[in-house]
């Protein structure tokens, strides 16, 4: 195979994955006769784009099977407004600095704008945000105990909470399937670890507009529990003067995507 221009390059890569599921940067490297910085390089657009999952040392294709499809199915959509409030969210964390980071999908693209972070510590219980950061010479990564769940590809049970009851980050950066104007963050998963919101000394709450004005099954905090809320620039009007009342909220200037 010959050397490529780059856009031509990352389409031929994807397919490679698609071919393979999962493949190291040495292997891919090898097959397109470019060196390995450039296919790091590759892989981080084709990851920042949603096409493929970073994992340690290498790449795989997106193809996951089962109840784990739902995640995937959930990075994918929203996915430019997500990008855009993941880079502001990341942009609180200074070097040195601490964060716990939820398992939802919006916290993975956090997790990508961390990587040239330097001495920063992340508290997680999420494998994605792990695999995302694991290559990051300059953030250690604390993952916590539990049961590992598919569907979110994160840890669930008593060992995450009482971890994360043992620490006091300078962020903890969460993200929710609901915020109503009434009944609060609110969440489907029962699992949900509440003591996360305990973890930290600020809470930054990032959903983007399609979540707020809706409602979930389960209430995870008050709006006025959040010292700063991210959305987009798609929220309605009404809602955005609602929230405005209860707490902070910025508007990300998604017109950059």
């Amino acid at each position: 195979m010959t050397e490529t221009s780059e856009p031509t390059r990352q389409v031929a890569i994807l397919e490679f994955l698609k071919e393979h599921t999962t493949a190291s940067i040495g292997a891919i490297s090898e097959a397109f006769h470019v060196s390995e910085m450039t296919i790091r390089r590759d892989l981080q657009k084709l990851a920042d784009a949603g096409h493929i999952i970073r994992i340690p040392r290498g790449a795989r294709i997106e193809r996951w099977q089962g109840m784990e499809r739902s995640f995937v199915e959930r990075l994918q959509k929203m996915s430019p407004a997500k990008n855009r409030i993941g880079e502001v969210a990341a942009a609180l964390v200074q070097d040195g600095e601490s964060v716990v980071l939820d398992s939802g999908t919006t916290t993975l693209y956090i997790a990508r704008r961390l990587r040239t972070r330097r001495n920063v510590v992340v508290f997680t219980f999420s494998i994605a945000v792990l695999e995302e950061l694991a290559t990051a010479d300059s953030v250690r990564v604390e993952l916590t105990g539990g049961v590992y769940r598919a569907s979110s590809h994160d840890l669930i049970g008593h060992a995450v909470g009482q971890y994360l009851a043992s620490i006091c980050a300078d962020y903890v950066i969460f993200g929710a399937a609901a915020v109503s104007l009434s009944r609060g963050v609110m969440v489907h998963d029962p699992d949900a670890q509440r003591e996360m919101l305990q973890a930290g000394k600020k809470r930054v709450l990032v959903v983007d507009s399609s979540k707020i004005g809706a409602e979930a099954t389960y209430r995870l905090c008050g709006v006025e529990e959040c010292d700063l809320i991210l959305t987009d620039s798609s929220i309605r009007p009404q809602d955005l003067a609602r929230l405005r009342q209860m707490t902070t909220v910025q508007i990300v200037d998604d017109t950059e995507i």
